[in-house]
């Protein structure tokens, strides 16, 4: 039994910030990459962000540098996301994933293990 658990979506006015958690439970990950990827409406499922194994390495899509930051707590095998500056192109169902494996790969089919997602909403 592996699970990831998101929460902190929800609907934002445009410039509006939200913080995104996810935690493992049924398992460890402290020692594997975590990573952030949305799917909007009729779209492929996109990366956002990164966090490699040792917590320094990040990776970011140019669409959300400087707006959003990535985190991690391996004491709570927890991963979190700030979210500043929201745009209304930022409305998605947001997932969190994981590998056991230490390096941030920005492509989807390289994690083993998601959550069920979160909608974020920004309305301009």
């Amino acid at each position: 039994q592996v699970q990831l658990v998101e929460s902190g979506g929800g609907l934002v006015q445009a410039g509006g910030s939200l913080r995104l958690s996810c935690a493992a439970s049924g398992r460890t990950f402290s020692t594997g990459a975590m990573a952030w990827f949305r799917q909007a409406s009729g779209q492929e499922r996109q990366f956002v962000a990164a966090i490699g194994c040792g917590g320094h390495s990040t990776n970011y899509a140019d669409s959300v540098k400087g707006r959003f930051t990535g985190s991690r707590d391996n004491a709570k095998n927890a991963v979190y996301l700030e979210m500043n500056s929201l745009k209304p192109e930022d409305t998605a169902v947001y997932y969190c994933a994981a590998r056991t494996g230490c390096y941030g790969y920005v492509r989807a089919n390289e994690y083993d293990y998601w959550g069920q997602g979160t909608q974020v909403t920004v309305s301009s």
